[in-house]
């Protein structure tokens, strides 16, 4: 059974925003996750002024900070890349679907089904 048939006129449209913005995914990536990282850093390696427990209430803030936006950018960059896959795979060749013989094709039905 071949399940993938072409249809003989069907046609493939050529690739356009979609497919630069899914090979640029991974340095979007790289870079989203990279930036909210090195803010976190940078805060753990810069003085701050207070007591202990205010230093370390900072800290905790901007890690929790920069675990928000990294789990932000993840879902941001999963939700686009699988929009451009869907864009990527409609502009493809179009495929005949399996036939379901209807049981009141000649003559449609009046009444509720049972």
């Amino acid at each position: 059974m071949n399940w993938l048939r072409k249809l003989p006129d069907s046609r493939r449209h050529p690739p356009g925003l979609e497919w630069r913005l899914l090979c640029r995914m991974p340095h979007i990536l790289m870079l989203g996750t990279a930036l909210p990282v090195l803010a976190a850093l940078a805060a753990r390696l810069w003085p701050i002024e207070g007591s202990p427990q205010a230093v370390a209430a900072t800290l905790k803030l901007v890690d929790i900070y920069a675990i928000s936006a990294v789990t932000l950018h993840w879902t941001l960059v999963l939700t686009v890349s699988i929009a451009c896959v869907i864009v990527w795979l409609m502009k493809g060749p179009a495929y005949v679907a399996d036939a379901y013989p209807l049981p009141d094709a000649d003559r449609p039905a009046t009444g509720p089904r049972e």
